[in-house]
């Protein structure tokens, strides 16, 4: 996973679910992104196997403004969150597994 992020935080509000509690894999996807479902496979895959690391989905049409906020400029994006909602880590495109598990090990 490339590129550090600003430390921008995100929590319940914006994410519209609980924090891991150790990390959160945030995923913005969109409908007709297949590159997404592939994604979402490996984002859950890797959630169940680290103890206290979350997965949230994010529609990112159904969430232009957070879109806009965060500037994803296209699907898949995945946001790697510390346990504070802190942006430590942000990729876009299908990440690979040992990509994603390198990242979290940078977090908890």
């Amino acid at each position: 996973m490339r590129g550090r992020s600003d430390g921008q935080r995100l929590g319940v509000a914006e994410l519209g679910q609980v924090l891991g509690e150790r990390a959160t894999l945030v995923q913005f996807s969109s409908a007709f992104c297949a590159p997404c479902r592939a994604t979402r496979r490996i984002l859950t895959e890797v959630a169940a196997m680290v103890p206290g690391v979350a997965h949230v989905e994010i529609d990112a049409e159904q969430r232009l403004e957070l879109v806009r906020a965060l500037d994803v400029v296209r699907t898949p994006t995945v946001l790697v969150l510390d346990a504070e909602g802190r942006i430590v880590r942000r990729a876009a495109g299908r990440p690979r597994t040992a990509d994603v598990i390198a990242a979290l090990g940078e977090v908890v």
